[in-house]
């Protein structure tokens, strides 16, 4: 017997010695006036019904669900303890006494009475949900500790029935019903997590009886994990090995979706979680789902280093090189068959995953490049459905977004000669060039921003497009395009002088003096000016600047910007004496910045 059996069966045990020393003090007081038959009786049955109860749970070889059985017993312990109380009241009252208490002991008898005989129903209850017909399915009667909260016993009986019922059909349903308790309010989500509903939702999903409950099981999960006090209790429950075991495993293109957004919510509520997901290496299923039926013909010419890491990998049963010209993925387990409009949706959610995963996290970052993610997003950012587009970008997005503070990342997974990272620039300058959706053109903008420290002066491509979008109407997009810009003119940017030169050759200052005066929001204002202030720093000399009267425009910033914003004092400061050495002559023009 498990240590956890024994401890229930201890517990067991000294709820029948409470009961059967009740029903002898009881017989005892019978002698005396007061009338404890019903009580004999009732402590007489409850005692059979709890040594029925022991012989229930030494029937289970498997981890007893007993968050029910604790409520319930510990509530038959206070009920058998007041019963006791009463009658060893009664036995030390003196006969003068008895009389003046009659009345009062009646009452009190009653009261015990019906105390015992709700810890009677309850215990009636406790067994039926362990012990059912099997075409009973769940138990939905109530037990009167559950009276006034039938929730409670609904979650009970659902998560007993999941846990422990021999018919796959009843422990789906089951995990339906608690799947639809949850999506009906935060305090039914509570209660199943508190009533130890995730780790029998975890094993009927890590079973694989059928792919209909492994999505029952997966589904209801996904409804409880809406916050990340919730979440971290899937970690607790071991929920992540289990999830990652039966994303490798499954063949079901609805289970890997379901799977996945499940991973989505979990990574996107807790950062801790994120990086568990990262350390179990969650990221090369999810590439190997998203890349499934790419060809990548056209996008790859480094064979060799591309053949060597498929081969690294295809020694853990992940993915292989096949082929001299593409490179082609496979899971351990071939996918089932499933429907264009099931194959999208599973591409959607890995696109998401991997997005949110990638998110702010190094650790998961390197491992999606680890698995040459860039080719297979670069692909997807072609045509393809709307929503797998801007997944897929927002990936990049924030891959560029971690790379940029590291260096390391920086040069192995962007490096501008690797075919990886030119097919993905050409995918951006498409959407830059092309692209009417902000959902598609914002990313792409910021994914060039970010890897603005990465792209040599030779690199032509990528300045006049973002400088056309300068006066866009589109807030969202002039707003990151200026953004983008600036992080090629920053001081800390190698080629920041030599990019400002190629700004100004696209006719970047006219651009930005539009941007300047169609924004009457400070927010936005602020990044156009320090635009302009890196501009003047590095091509203080150009005639452009002088003619957009620059000079000016930053004098009346310094009055107006410096008090919401004390640390763009310094650069205004240097831009305004870079420029005074070149365009001494426009003091008599000054004008106050009103743009």
């Amino acid at each position: 017997m498990s240590q956890h059996h024994k401890t229930i069966q201890q517990h067991l045990a000294l709820q029948i010695l409470l009961a059967d020393r009740l029903v002898k003090s009881a017989k005892e007081v019978e002698s005396s006036k007061y009338d404890f038959t019903d009580v004999t009786r009732l402590a007489t049955q409850l005692a059979n019904l709890l040594r029925s109860t022991a012989r229930v749970v030494a029937g289970f070889a498997t981890t007893f669900y007993d968050r029910p059985f604790r409520t319930i017993t510990n509530n038959v312990s206070l009920n058998l303890e007041r019963a006791q109380t009463l009658v060893r009241k009664c036995k030390k009252r003196s006969n003068i006494l008895r009389q003046v208490f009659a009345i009062t002991t009646a009452a009190d008898i009653r009261k015990v009475s019906n105390l015992l005989e709700s810890s009677i129903g309850d215990i009636k209850w406790l067994v039926s949900i362990f012990v059912t017909d099997d075409n009973t399915g769940v138990n939905l009667s109530l037990p009167p500790i559950a009276s006034n909260d039938p929730v409670l016993a609904w979650v009970w009986s659902n998560i007993a029935m999941v846990q422990h019922s021999t018919q796959l059909k009843d422990r789906v349903e089951a995990a339906n019903s608690l799947g639809s308790l949850a999506g009906d309010n935060d305090r039914n989500k509570k209660m199943i997590i508190e009533e130890d509903g995730i780790p029998p939702l975890l094993k009927l999903l890590k079973e694989g009886a059928s792919p209909e409950s492994q999505i029952a099981a997966v589904t209801t999960l996904y409804n409880l994990a809406t916050d990340q006090e919730k979440v971290s209790a899937f970690v607790q429950s071991m929920a992540v090995p289990v999830i990652v075991h039966v994303l490798n495993d499954s063949t079901n293109i609805v289970v890997r979706t379901n799977v996945i957004n499940l991973v989505s919510r979990m990574a996107e509520m807790d950062s801790c979680v994120q990086e568990e997901f990262g350390r179990e290496n969650v990221m090369r299923a999810i590439v190997t789902f998203l890349a499934n039926d790419i060809v990548f013909n056209d996008y790859v010419t480094n064979i060799h280093s591309l053949a060597r890491v498929s081969s690294e990998i295809g020694k853990n049963g992940y993915s292989s090189f096949h082929s001299s010209s593409s490179l082609s993925f496979y899971n351990k387990k071939e996918t089932g068959p499933g429907s264009p409009e099931e194959k999208m949706k599973l591409k959607i959610s890995c696109g998401r995953a991997l997005w949110v995963l990638a998110k702010g996290s190094l650790l998961n970052s390197r491992k999606i490049m680890e698995t040459k993610a860039l080719i297979c997003l670069a692909k997807l950012i072609e045509p393809e459905p709307e929503e797998l587009q801007v997944n897929c970008l927002k990936t990049v997005m924030e891959l560029a977004t971690v790379a940029e503070s590291n260096a390391d990342l920086r040069r192995q997974a962007f490096k501008p000669n690797s075919p990886a990272a030119r097919t993905v620039l050409d995918q951006l300058l498409r959407v830059v060039n092309h692209g009417t959706n902000p959902k598609l053109v914002v990313p792409a903008i910021t994914t060039i921003g970010s890897l603005a420290r990465t792209f040599p002066i030779k690199e032509t491509r990528i300045l006049g497009p973002l400088v056309s979008k300068l006066d866009h109407q589109v807030p969202d997009i002039s707003k990151e395009a200026v953004m983008s810009l600036t992080k090629f003119v920053n001081p800390e940017n190698f080629n920041c002088v030599e990019h400002s030169k190629a700004i100004l050759e696209f006719d970047g200052v006219t651009h930005l003096m539009s941007f300047l005066k169609s924004n009457d929001n400070i927010r936005i204002q602020i990044h156009g000016l320090k635009l302009l202030c890196y501009l003047a720093l590095h091509v203080g000399n150009d005639k452009a600047l002088e003619q957009a009267q620059a000079l000016s425009v930053i004098e009346g910033a310094s009055r107006s910007v410096v008090t919401q914003y004390p640390e763009m004092k310094e650069l205004l400061a240097k831009a305004i004496h870079h420029l005074n050495l070149y365009q001494a002559g426009t003091c008599a023009h000054k004008r106050d910045y009103v743009p």
